[in-house]
């Protein structure tokens, strides 16, 4: 049994996490071969079509497709020529609408950034001022994310946005961008962030820029909680691409194997700080991972 995985880029650790979701998966599952496949530039549709059509031409096709794509709809054509081949998609992270897919797992990332921008307002106590740190323009997970931000603003009325800036799920970009921004505005009392990787930036940037701001991000990657538990950073939400590849590969295995699957998961919300940090603080090879049998098993 081959898999072909598809995850964004190489820069942002949890998609590294998530090639790992997926390579634990396989493993479990009795050792399903697994073929990654990544743009070398981060996040580029042209390049993850090449790459679907690289997998397509290999003489021994895979058997299914665990698929993330790097943008809403740039990659369409590509993705409705693995269903002409007659092959099984599981789509995770972005919802994918161009052909019918097996299974999909996902977070609500709405609801997710909504959580972390809450958290936040109500630690600030309903006042401030936040600059706001976001994705790649056209990037799905950014764009909901920053709906969610917005959705949490309506309930603070006493909370200005300072920015956006678009740090482009970048740890210099957000570094460098935020070094700009503080170079010539008010210094703001914190940071939204829209992934993990860029807060880590924003924190790199703030000291030399003389500034402090609570700072908040979203992913869970070992390097934010790393930052939360020596008091760097505020809070992050736990948008868990390892589990969410996990399940995904999980699913294509059962899926091959005739077995019914969900047509969709979607894992809660959860929002770690320095109360419970350290239920996160391990390595991802480490993180426990919940399994589809796990996830239908009744909660006592």
């Amino acid at each position: 049994m081959r898999l072909a995985v598809f995850t964004k880029n190489l820069t942002n650790p949890a998609y590294g996490a998530a090639r790992l979701g997926a390579e634990r998966a396989a493993a479990a599952l009795g050792g399903a071969e697994v073929l990654h496949f990544v743009p070398q530039t981060p996040d580029d549709p042209d390049q993850q079509i090449a790459l679907i059509d690289e997998a397509l031409a290999l003489d021994q096709k895979p058997d299914a497709f665990v698929l993330s794509p790097v943008h809403a709809t740039k990659v369409d054509p590509a993705i409705r020529r693995i269903a002409a081949a007659g092959i099984p998609m599981i789509g995770f992270v972005n919802p994918i609408d161009a052909a019918p897919m097996a299974g999909y797992v996902s977070s609500d990332d709405a609801a997710l950034a909504q959580a972390i921008a809450t958290y936040l307002f109500d630690h600030l106590g309903g006042q401030g001022r936040v600059l706001v740190v976001t994705g790649p323009d056209q990037s799905y997970t950014s764009l909901e994310r920053l709906r969610g931000f917005r959705a949490a603003s309506e309930n603070y009325p006493g909370i200005r946005w300072a920015g956006p800036i678009a740090g482009d799920y970048a740890r210099d970009v957000a570094r460098e961008r935020t070094t700009r921004w503080l170079a010539t505005n008010e210094a703001p009392d914190a940071c939204l962030v829209a992934n993990d990787i860029m807060a880590i930036g924003v924190l790199d940037a703030l000291p030399g820029a003389g500034r402090r701001a609570a700072v908040v991000g979203v992913n869970a990657i070992p390097q934010a909680i790393e930052a939360i538990g020596a008091g760097r950073m505020l809070a992050t939400a736990d948008f868990n691409a390892m589990q969410m590849a996990y399940l995904a590969t999980e699913c294509a295995v059962r899926h091959l194997r005739g077995e019914a699957i969900p047509p969709r998961i979607e894992l809660p919300v959860q929002i770690v700080d320095r109360h419970n940090h350290s239920s996160w603080d391990l390595p991802y090879e480490q993180r426990p991972v919940v399994t589809l049998d796990e996830l239908r098993r009744p909660h006592a």
